[in-house]
């Protein structure tokens, strides 16, 4: 039986209440660790007692009760979304109850309902792969709509509504693959995932976009990156690439980590792999459709300052008296663009300097949540559903349920000035003010979370993970995993009171251990 956590080093929040004489458990206990779980525990009776077992359960196992907890996030999400299924958004009722989703005007938009193939017979506006996803969700939902206009047993909906119950149903099938991977990643810690399946932002936003596929996606990657299955990795963030950019900075993170581990080649099979199933996704459609294929890179160059942006943010204090100043239709945002390319590179190069100076080796979460949220922060569009990006990197970069909680409390509250500000002062809306305070909170709670990563990464004694688990080094580590260092910017030296003792030898990988002294 492994030793369980001890010393107030189990948490970066306060010493753990441990009862005397608990036997050790086989897995890091919430309720002992987690001030806010410990808080929550005392609607059920308290924290986790002496007598208490793990590992006894048949069938309540703490993935089927993470899944439950996900199947009940989605079923609040389906409510919120229900008075705008079947597309009658008369009243503008998709901005009064909050229930605004891209894929109903988007079915019709891109001919969805008429049978059309994205790229080859309608232009689409995303990645090749999300394209594909919703014209899979439109053949399903064809193919029932047919049955229902022949069969008395089955309801007959509007078209739209079919499409977006098949879309839902698919987004929840790839948030409980989140919740799964999740789970696996965290190791020693399998109830993080329920960080997952009770989200605020998952309730918010499950149903918003597509996004949840591309989440999926890049998180099986990370998992099979942790199963030491490079090539695989690869693939699956190939093609979460195709379907939403976003995962390439998954791969920057293992790039990094890969150089100051001196494995470069297990980082370029994955990369090759990655590179060769985006390829064999977009190749072919860019062949036979060019001029659609190449509409999302093209409106992305053109697209102005989105609402949800800083630089949207800055342009309103001046009164568009900086940057490109008013643009006329169609017109590129030349000092708009050089701009983010030079904050997100200058962004990136810090993460850079911080993995590589780091007194140890940070964790594949920690930087990858570090990249996809400097992304955010300084790219031009931040749609409200991009925030799901970071969702399963925020629970496996720092699994700290208050931090999170009021992180994403922001993200609820900036949703419901965004479509009151859409609604108008006049039709009983917002001025613009309001969403523009509500942007800044949820920018602010991102950066407060990105400094707590940062700490953590300086200081490996406030690493939740770490130190929940003696041994512990990265759980997600895969190939990484106990790596030794071969290219380090700086002498890193762990601080004097630090437990965590780095053991080298030459020629060998470094091990990790936790002082049973403290």
């Amino acid at each position: 039986m492994s030793t369980a956590p001890t010393g107030p080093s189990a948490t970066a929040d306060g010493p753990v209440v441990v009862p005397r004489g608990t036997p050790s458990p086989d897995r890091v206990v919430p309720s002992w660790t987690d001030p806010v779980v410990r808080q929550a525990s005392e609607a059920v009776g308290g924290p986790w007692g002496r007598f208490a077992v793990t590992g006894r359960a048949l069938f309540w196992t703490p993935l089927r009760i993470c899944l439950l907890f996900a199947v009940l996030a989605l079923a609040v999400a389906w409510v919120k979304q229900a008075p705008c299924a079947d597309g009658d958004w008369t009243g503008q009722v998709q901005y009064t109850h909050f229930c605004y989703s891209d894929t109903v005007p988007l079915f019709g938009l891109h001919g969805l309902d008429d049978g059309a193939l994205p790229y080859l017979e309608s232009d689409v506006e995303y990645p090749v792969l999300t394209g594909g996803f919703m014209a899979a969700a439109a053949a399903v939902s064809g193919t029932y709509d047919r049955m229902a206009a022949v069969s008395a047993a089955l309801p007959s909906v509007p078209p739209v509504q079919s499409y977006y119950v098949v879309t839902c149903l698919l987004l929840t099938a790839c948030a409980f693959l989140v919740v799964r991977a999740v789970l696996a990643l965290a190791g020693r810690r399998p109830w993080d995932a329920a960080m997952i399946g009770l989200s605020p932002l998952l309730v918010v936003h499950a149903f918003t976009n597509w996004d949840l596929f591309a989440v999926a996606l890049a998180t099986l990657g990370m998992w099979a990156w942790a199963r030491n299955r490079p090539v695989l990795a690869g693939v699956l963030i190939g093609l979460g690439v195709a379907a939403k950019l976003y995962p390439a900075f998954l791969l920057g993170a293992l790039f990094l980590l890969c150089l100051r581990a001196g494995l470069l080649r297990v980082w370029l099979r994955t990369a090759l792999a990655a590179a060769g199933a985006w390829a064999l996704v977009n190749v072919p459609v860019a062949w036979l459709a060019t001029e659609n294929w190449g509409r999302f890179f093209r409106l992305n160059s053109v697209r102005p300052a989105d609402p949800d942006s800083l630089w949207n943010l800055a342009l309103h204090l001046t009164d568009d008296g900086i940057l490109d100043g008013p643009l006329a239709e169609g017109q590129t945002p030349v000092v708009l663009n050089a701009l983010v390319a030079v904050a997100l590179l200058a962004g990136v190069a810090a993460v850079g300097w911080l993995t590589l100076a780091a007194p140890v080796r940070p964790r594949v979460a920690q930087i990858a949540f570090l990249l996809v949220a400097v992304f955010l922060l300084t790219n031009k569009v931040w749609s409200p559903q991009y925030s799901l990006w970071l969702l399963p990197l925020a629970v496996l970069a720092r699994p700290r349920w208050r931090s999170l909680l009021l992180w994403q409390a922001t993200e609820a509250l900036l949703w419901v000035p965004r479509l009151l500000w859409y609604l108008g002062p006049d039709a009983r809306g917002v001025d613009v003010e309001w969403f523009l305070l509500a942007v800044v909170l949820r920018d602010v709670a991102v950066v407060a979370l990105m400094a707590l990563v940062v700490r953590d990464v300086l200081d490996p004694d406030r690493d939740v993970v770490r130190t929940s688990w003696p041994g512990v080094d990265d759980p997600a580590g895969g190939p990484l995993e106990r790596s030794g260092d071969v290219v380090v910017l700086a002498a890193g030296r762990l601080p004097e009171r630090s437990g965590l003792l780095i053991t080298r030898r030459p020629g060998s990988r470094s091990t990790v251990s936790q002082d049973d002294t403290r």
